[in-house]
């Protein structure tokens, strides 16, 4: 389970990195929205927030991957940490100021967003140079059971230092995380990192129509985006803005409920990918099997009157999240050359992060019409669809079968 950590001190450096940086990054993704509520008592405000923080990505995610496949991703990652650490420490300054700076707030929001848009694609560019090919699926597992821990831990502690001090101390924390983001990428030694075949430099347009000429040619990736933009445009509206309505008015709980069912889907996604890193397997079945394993239970759902179900289906859906998450960023590397890996990528996570704020809207839009019970069913039955299209579109077509040697060596 632990291959990559245990063979890759390069890896190892990056991971430990990142422990220190995702859960400071969460407890600024948990503070920002409270100090604006607190700041504004609109709702209003916090959507706009949000839109002003995943809006450069909307516009330019897809550049970011032509960036990645450019340049060298180690670099282009301190220097994208680098800014997001300006950033936390702006809006650090700016909450110790007091009220009046609500614009400030939105344009450092921006910021995080641009960073956003170069920083995802190299990050992810960069893990395989940092273990080569066969040890990808568990590096990528690894990374994200660390992701979704820090989506537990982060805004737990958040919620502490809010209580207790005020949220402007959890952008201190954050930007003193980027820290030991940057002292791991300087402490990396370049001559371990695998070798990529970049081929010629291009322009932008150019590089952007080759990118979607590969996915285009590929049955595997347009089954992947395929089922990556309807999960994006339903399972994040699941997640993000249909768990506090079933807390609220589903189960009549309050915020202590809210927390039961979210940290329920949290540990299951960390339980998910600690297994994904275990099996060190690619393949369509873990593929599919993810993907539906997330898309059933939000079906199920929709009847359900009980907090202990709930959880439990919560539960199995973050298990499902995390074993497609992986798997399908795994193949989308795998299927990609050396030269198109960043925008394969990019594309990838384009088709998420770009429909989730759709997504929001049309959840938050059944919810009002029919309450959690028609928006989990049409989410739920979207998602399942989508999967067996995909498992039709992909019959007949071998996927690379990766089991990873327990004994692959350090690159030369």
């Amino acid at each position: 389970m632990l291959a990559s950590l245990r063979k890759y001190r390069n890896y190892r450096l990056y991971f430990a990195g990142q422990i220190v940086s995702y859960s400071g990054s969460w407890m600024q993704e948990t503070a920002l929205p409270w100090l604006v509520l607190q700041l504004t008592h609109s709702p209003f405000q916090v959507g706009l927030l949000v839109f002003c923080r995943y809006g450069p990505f909307m516009i330019g995610g897809l550049y970011g991957g032509v960036i990645a496949d450019r340049f060298d991703n180690r670099r282009v990652l301190m220097a994208t940490q680098s800014f997001s650490m300006c950033v936390a420490a702006g809006l650090a300054t700016v909450s110790f100021i007091g009220s009046g700076r609500l614009w400030v707030l939105f344009l450092l929001a921006t910021g995080s967003g641009l960073a956003l848009v170069f920083d995802n694609p190299s990050k992810h560019a960069l893990i395989y140079q940092l273990v080569g090919r066969d040890d990808l699926p568990n590096a990528i597992s690894l990374n994200v059971s660390l992701q979704n821990s820090a989506k537990i831990v982060g805004p737990a502690l958040g919620g502490v230092l809010i209580a207790a001090v005020g949220a402007g101390w959890c952008f201190v924390v954050n930007a003193a995380s980027f820290l030991a983001v940057l002292a791991a990428l300087a402490a990396m030694r370049p001559d371990h990192l695998f070798r990529l075949e970049r081929g010629e430099r291009q322009g932008g347009l150019r590089a952007l129509r080759e990118g979607f000429a590969h996915v285009r040619s590929s049955r595997l990736l347009l089954a992947i985006m395929g089922i990556g933009v309807v999960l994006g445009l339903f399972g994040f509206s699941a997640m993000r803005t249909l768990l506090a309505v079933l807390a609220r008015q589903t189960l009549h709980g309050g915020p202590r409920t809210f927390g039961i069912l979210f940290a329920a889907y949290g540990a299951g996604a960390v339980v998910g990918a600690l297994s994904a890193a275990a099996l060190m397997r690619t393949g369509r079945r873990y593929l599919l099997g993810g993907a539906l394993l997330f898309a059933l239970p939000i079906l199920l759902l929709a009847p359900v009157q009980t907090t202990a179900v709930a959880g439990v289906l919560l539960f199995v859906a973050g298990a499902g999240w995390a074993t497609w998450s992986g798997q399908a960023l795994a193949q989308v590397q795998l299927a990609a050359p050396d030269r198109l890996r960043g925008r394969a990528i990019s594309l990838y996570t384009y088709t998420i992060l770009a429909s989730a704020p759709l997504g929001g809207l049309l959840g938050g839009w059944l919810a009002d019409v029919g309450g959690t019970r028609l928006a989990f069913a049409v989410s739920g039955s979207a998602g399942v669809a989508a999967v067996l299209a995909a498992a039709a579109a992909l019959r007949g077509l071998r996927l690379p079968e990766r089991h990873v040697a327990a004994d692959a060596a350090l690159p030369e």
